[in-house]
């Protein structure tokens, strides 16, 4: 069994190789496949290209977004389950985070390509990627509240 930081780094470079890591053959391959199904059908490649530069509008246009809002949930999904694979889970509400964030960065999606945060349009990688953030600390003190 792999330690849990490095499974959950291995799911955040590719959704199902944290599986891999941990010996769940079979989840990392319906994992990949899922993933790379997504990417595919919401051209998530073209969009991340003009997202990183700086056409947000081009990128807007690229996405697919009955495809896109699925991602979000496969992504943290895939993380959680590798994160409770690796060393046995110990923390009852573990998935807490994993769950607020792909609330979060899904709601981010929804808004991507017309809310604008201080004049700017973040488009459907920028704004998502944002959204990890309010997402992440929210789950944290839900969970500590819950404790």
């Amino acid at each position: 069994m792999a330690n849990r930081k490095e499974a959950l780094l291995w799911s955040i470079a590719l959704p199902g190789f944290g599986q891999f890591l941990n010996g769940k053959l079979i989840k990392g391959i319906v994992f990949v496949f899922l993933e790379l199904l997504i990417n595919v059908q919401a051209n998530f490649n073209e969009v991340i290209i003009s997202s990183f530069h700086g056409d947000i509008k081009k990128a807007i246009e690229q996405a697919d977004y009955q495809w896109l809002m699925f991602y979000p949930c496969l992504y943290f999904f895939a993380m959680w389950d590798a994160w409770k694979d690796a060393e046995g889970e110990k923390d009852r509400y573990a998935y807490l985070p994993f769950v607020f964030s792909a609330f979060f960065v899904t709601v981010g999606c929804i808004y991507s390509s017309n809310l604008r945060l201080f004049g700017i349009l973040f488009g459907p990688v920028w704004l998502p990627i944002l959204s990890v953030i309010p997402g992440l600390i929210v789950g944290l003190m839900i969970r500590k509240l819950i404790k």
